[in-house]
């Protein structure tokens, strides 16, 4: 299994022969050059959608009718874009596991927030979420942007992870001693990896909180593009 980075909070996992976009965010993401974004993209089978900030669903839905691929999410949004956007979803809720052959993704809650801006304001697009993500005798959890839950508990003993990749960059998502946090009170992680943090001046810059806070755990500061192997 590989998980690579693509910049904020977007990753690519590559296992068997699928490979998951997680919330791919390519036009003025600026850690990922533009003449990256088809070494970021290629060849995926699936992309994971967490919630429709602009800086998660900016470029969903042109890479699916790109890469001819479905989208998988929230079952509103899905719906809503299987109807009227004419591309292929995969929509369920929280609580629910799909099967994206071989890879199985379980959406579980997170607290934040999921609109997009109109002429008339912002409008709701579904909900907020996070995933675990099940292949090659590993469970990934991915948070999506969250604050710490107390469900983050049940989720700890249900589906037992052993890689966390977290949303921790502060003032949007938990900050990393907030993420350290959660890792240890409601977690046995093996590895955990930030994500959503030095795009912006506002976010945190380093990992180095997370990495003091977790010495029995292996916390990898990811690099663009560079795949960490599991």
């Amino acid at each position: 299994m590989k998980i690579i980075w693509l910049g904020h909070g977007s990753f690519r996992i590559e296992t068997g022969d699928r490979v998951l976009l997680i919330d791919p965010w390519l036009t003025g993401n600026p850690m990922l050059p533009e003449d990256r974004h088809d070494a970021a993209t290629r060849g995926a089978t699936h992309i994971l959608l967490t919630h429709a900030h602009f800086d998660h669903v900016a470029d969903v839905l042109p890479l699916a009718r790109r890469l001819k691929v479905p989208v998988v999410g929230q079952y509103d949004l899905m719906a809503h874009w299987e109807e009227h956007e004419g591309i292929e979803t995969i929509g369920f809720n929280k609580g629910g596991t799909v099967d994206l052959g071989g890879v199985s993704a379980s959406m579980v809650r997170a607290e934040h927030s999921s609109s997009f801006a109109s002429p008339e304001g912002p409008k709701a697009a579904g909900s907020e979420v996070g995933y675990m993500i099940a292949a090659e005798g590993h469970v990934i959890y991915h948070s999506g942007d969250t604050d710490i839950m107390a469900d983050m508990g049940w989720f700890g003993e249900y589906y037992k992870p052993d890689i966390g990749i977290l949303s921790a960059g502060g003032h949007f998502t938990m900050d990393m001693a907030k993420a350290a946090w959660a890792a240890k009170r409601y977690f046995n992680f093996k590895t955990v990896i930030p994500g959503h943090y030095r795009t912006f001046p506002i976010l945190e810059q380093s990992a180095q909180v997370l990495t003091d806070a977790l010495p029995d755990v292996n916390v990898i500061e990811p690099q663009v593009l560079q795949a960490i192997e599991i």
